[in-house]
């Protein structure tokens, strides 16, 4: 969320900034209107308590010299009543500004390249050659019926369009991915594992920045206030929310996997087949709580760390910094890791990753002390994908398959999978 006082200082380059990422001219005129009336109320208020100072003074000195002061009394109760009635209208417009600057995106970082949407996202590089194969390469979705690893109708016959059921080997490596994901994580990359519940509240979705913006895109829970997340960036950034941290506990790293359900209301028509976009799907994040000073130093280790995931793996993929017209609502800044799928012949996303500055921190009141310093400040979120585990599976099927449609399990995942070397179709 961004600072009040910031925006009313800044506005012409709120303005400018916001512009960039969409239309958010209405909201920025509705708080530039609230606040001038928010302003003049707080001027109103002070004159009144003034004046109800200084005629108490004139009453106290009556008093003390045995004379009337009736007519003074009853002004100042009228005066009393009249700044009560002012509070409450200013409570009420501060309300009013509230929900209106909680749905004012992130601010992009200077570094971030103007743009419409993903086509004018940049370049930034690639890591190793494209996979190409002497025959036709099947789809993931193909493969892994042929297998019978992957079942997308009983899944649909059990919940409906946009689900899967994993079975055998299939169900086996995306438990090996997510176990081999959390140890490099943990054990090479020093973060701490945690498992968050998928169920979350209304104040920590608003945390970090899901609600009001995007409730229609959240499964919500029949008669609770309660929703299925997102992603585990929710339940795990609210780790720390309306905590104050000590400058030496910073950074904190967590990872942790989940499921994650979406409605995806906006991607009707799009990638109806297959593990790329679905309802419910399994991920592993990575959240780091950091001193503002070197947040943009984290975010580059983070990329690292999410990449390093696909470089063992030895999948091919591709960073691309996002736009601003394809920024998050939250993100300042934010790199994409695609990996290559053939049978598609692009590259796809398999995780984003974030600098979110102080935009979640502010909003989910997460502070920190520095050391011989008066007061509390804000530390920078951020997150990314370590990695998305069913565009995993997709990109492996796709990848390793081989003429006959078996596959080559990565040899990082065989001691997770039994030491089998692949998975073959069954005669």
């Amino acid at each position: 969320m961004l600072e009040i006082k910031f925006i009313t200082k800044n506005l012409s380059l709120v303005k400018e900034s916001l512009g960039r990422r969409g239309n958010y001219t209405g909201l920025l005129d509705t708080f530039e209107k609230d606040d001038k009336d928010r302003k003049k109320l707080i001027l109103k208020i002070e004159e009144l308590r003034a004046l109800r100072n200084k005629v108490s003074g004139e009453i106290a000195l009556k008093k003390k010299n045995k004379e009337d002061a009736s007519d003074m009394i009853a002004e100042m109760k009228d005066t009393s009543e009249n700044i009560k009635l002012i509070e409450k209208s200013l409570k009420d417009i501060e309300e009013k500004i509230f929900e209106t600057i909680i749905r004012l995106p992130n601010i992009p970082h200077p570094s971030v390249p103007v743009g419409k949407d993903d086509s004018d996202n940049i370049f930034l590089r690639n890591y190793g050659e494209r996979t190409s194969f002497d025959f036709e390469p099947k789809a993931h979705w193909d493969i892994g019926e042929n297998l019978k690893i992957l079942d997308f109708e009983t899944a649909a016959k059990i919940t409906g369009a946009r689900f899967s059921l994993s079975l055998g080997a299939g169900a086996k490596l995306e438990r090996a991915l997510i176990s081999f994901m959390l140890d490099i994580h943990t054990e090479k990359h020093g973060y701490k594992e945690v498992l968050p519940p998928f169920i979350v509240n209304r104040a920590t979705l608003t945390g970090t920045g899901q609600l009001p913006k995007f409730e229609d895109d959240l499964f919500k829970i029949d008669g609770l206030d309660y929703f299925l997340i997102p992603t585990a960036e929710v339940p795990v950034t609210n780790i720390v929310r309306d905590e104050i941290l000590d400058e030496e506990d910073l950074p904190v790293y967590f990872t942790a996997f989940t499921p994650c359900f979406r409605k995806e209301a906006g991607s009707y028509g799009k990638d109806t087949r297959g593990l790329i976009r679905q309802h419910q799907f399994n991920k592993v994040e990575l959240v780091k709580i950091v001193h503002p000073e070197n947040s943009y130093d984290e975010l580059e280790t983070l990329l690292n760390d999410a990449e390093e995931i696909l470089k063992l793996l030895g999948l091919p993929y591709q960073i691309v910094t996002l736009c601003t017209g394809d920024l998050g609502f939250s993100a300042a800044k934010t790199y994409d890791i695609e990996v290559w799928m053939p049978a598609q012949n692009k590259y796809r996303e398999i995780s984003s990753c974030s600098n979110f500055e102080d935009f979640q921190s502010r909003r989910a009141n997460i502070r920190f002390r520095k050391k011989g310093q008066k007061g509390t400040f804000l530390p920078h979120t951020l997150n990314g994908s370590g990695l998305a585990v069913g565009r995993t599976v997709a990109a492996i099927l796709e990848n390793f398959q081989d003429e006959d449609g078996n596959v080559t399990i990565p040899e990082v995942l065989r001691p997770y999978m039994n030491n089998k070397e692949k998975i073959e179709i069954e005669n």
